[in-house]
This record gives structure tokens, sequence and C-alpha cells, in this order.
């Protein structure tokens, strides 16, 4: 059996860790594309600053769009090209992350993620979510190597509004049932192995800070401090999720979330935020212990997390809308086929209709 463990070349977690920048640019080279939003860099210009003193290092400011879009990334390759970039970098969320992710590997340079909030494990992986401009999920794509420096500063994480820690949860909360279930299928993770024991035990030691330290990390970041609470969840929603899923594999939780993109009403909400329900019905397709969905729906209800499809923005539930997300769910290439049992769109939209139902009371 072939194993295969895949995570970033270095992760850096510290306050205050953005002041360093220029230690970890200068390791590749003296300019770096910046791919971050205009509000992002103004967040964090000031700290930006500090670093730029500290370290003799370049910054080419190429700005990003609401979405990681084919165009988008084109458009930054070619600002990278004609300005001579030797690192990219994404600040921001997921979606500049991941276009940060695609422009290097297409431009074969070196790639530091510097997220500004921990809402996702986009940081760590190997990979873009792609989605065309109206925020519809198009494709994935796989790239030869994880970011080589992921540098977290939890100072700046500290001080971004809760509800981007808050769907951070949602999406890491996924990843040990997800990895639980390609093992129990012997599905293939994403680099294309079979999972390692120390990925299974980096998916529930996940599972089990979310558990003990959230509420109290929601408290810290409500006041724009750092504990070790704090600290904590910022590892599991970043570092512990990024090696459990993409080590482990994704099943149906990630499915639902794409199959969600179907629908309008849920646009608004973060990635984590549909992952969270996605994993409710995840559990539901495979009949688990009530007590472990009770677990879930009391965590989930506990720090704000959608645990229907009304919190989701869907307030008139039809068959219509149901199907087109099973459906879309359920579509051939996706990871809901790694599941220990096949899955039809016809058990997604019974489990759907449960979970929301389960939910709602």
């Amino acid at each position: 059996m072939r194993k295969i463990l895949i995570s970033p070349s270095k992760y850096v977690q510290e306050n205050g860790a953005l002041e360093n920048l220029g230690e970890y640019v200068l390791s590749f080279g003296k300019k770096a594309l910046l791919v971050a939003s205009e509000e992002d860099c103004s967040r964090v210009q000031g700290t930006l600053d500090k670093a730029l003193n500290k370290k003799a290092f370049q910054i080419v400011y190429g700005g990003f769009g609401a979405e990681c879009t084919g165009e988008e990334v084109e458009r930054l390759i070619s600002v990278c090209k004609e300005k001579q970039c030797e690192v990219a970098i994404g600040l921001g969320g997921g979606k500049a992350l991941d276009t940060a992710k695609a422009v290097a590997d297409a431009s074969d340079l070196p790639v530091i993620t510097i997220p500004t909030i921990a809402s996702t494990d986009a940081p760590c992986s190997s990979l873009s979510v792609v989605y065309n401009d109206k925020g519809e999920f198009q494709e994935y794509r796989f790239y030869k190597s994880n970011p080589d420096v992921v540098l977290v500063d939890t100072a700046i994480i500290a001080k971004a509004p809760v509800r981007f820690l808050v769907a951070g949860m949602g999406d890491a909360l996924s990843t040990y049932f997800e990895a639980r279930a390609c093992r129990r299928a012997f599905a293939s993770n994403i680099p294309g192995g079979k999972s390692t024991k120390l990925a299974i035990a980096a998916a529930k030691l996940c599972y089990e800070t979310l558990l003990e330290d959230s509420l109290k990390a929601v408290a810290a970041c409500k006041a724009n401090v750092v504990t070790q609470a704090l600290e904590n969840i910022i590892e599991a929603n970043t570092l512990l999720s990024g090696l459990g899923f993409e080590s482990s594999g994704l099943a149906a939780a990630h499915a639902i979330h794409n199959g969600l993109t179907a629908l309008e009403e849920t646009h608004h909400c973060y990635h984590g935020e549909k992952v969270s329900f996605g994993t409710i019905v995840h559990l539901i397709l495979e009949n688990a212990p009530q007590e472990e969905i009770e677990e879930v729906y009391a965590y989930c209800k506990s720090v704000g997390l959608p645990t229907c499809l009304a919190d989701l923005g869907v307030k008139e539930v039809t068959d219509e809308k149901v199907r087109a997300v099973a459906k879309l769910s359920t579509a051939q290439n996706e990871t809901i086929h790694n599941m220990p049992f096949e899955v039809t769109m016809e058990d997604v939209y019974a489990a759907i209709y449960t979970a929301d139902k389960l939910g709602r009371n």
C-alpha cells in the first residue's frame, strides 16, 4: 500500500510574525508579487512597512478581485512576468491565497501564504478552488508542491471579525469525519496515496481541539487579543485541518459545500459555514451514532455555525433546490465518491432534508 503525507515546507505561527516577512522573501529572491485586496493591504500596511524597513526586499502590489477565477489568475501571471518577480505572496483570505498559489505554480516560482483570517485551511494546501465570477464552484487545481512558507501572524487574525474564525472552525470540523470516511474506504488522498497514521492523528487532534478551545478562542477574538486558546484554534483551523484533509482526503462534507454553490441564496456564506452543514449531511449519510450527531449539532450551535438551510439563507426549501444541490454534490469527479459506500443523488437529497429537519428542531 502506497502511503503519502504532504505538508508546507515551513509553517511559522507567531504574534507579530509578519514583521519578519523579509527574512523569508530573501531566501528566494528580492522582488515579490503580492496578491492581496486593497482592503487587506490597508489592514496590514503598517506591519508591511516595518518588514520592508527591516530587510531590503521589494513588493509589487498586484491587487486581487473578489474571486479566485481563471481570469484573475491570468491577469496576475502577466503582472508577475512583466515585473520579473521571483516569489509570489498571497495575503488575505483563502481565495487570495489560492490565487497566489495558482500564479506561483504557473510561473514556476516559490509561494508564501499569509492568512489574515483563520477561515480555511487554504494556507497550507497544494491546491486551489477556482470559481467563476458569479461565485459558483468550477474546479480544483492541483499543484506539484505545497506552499514554501506559511506565515501566520496571530495578532492580525485576532483583530479580524470573529465570523471568519468561526467559519474556519466549520471548515476544520469536517476534517476528522472526512478523513475517517476515506480511511474506511481506502480512498486516495489529495496526492494520490493512502493516509498515514500521522495524518489521521492530525485530523482527530483538530476535532478535539475545536471541542476544547473554540468558545475560549471566540471570546479572545471578540476582545482582539491573543490567548493560548486562540493560538490553538488558529493552528487547528490552518495547520491541523490542512494536514488532515490533504493527506487523508475529502469526502461528502466538501462535496455538499460545492453542491450548495448552486443556490444563489448561499453565496453570501463563507466556505466553512457551508462545509459545517455539509459535515452534518455527511454524518447523516453514514448513519453515524446519535450521540456523535448530537455532539456536532451542539458544537455548531454553541459557536454559531449553520445547522439548517435557513441558516445558510435558504428561507424557502423546495424539492427543486435540494435536488440541484444533490445533483452537483454527486457529479462524476466529486469527493463524495470517497465515502465507504455508494452515494446517489437520491441519498444526498434525503440526507439534506433530514439534516435540515434536525437542525431546525
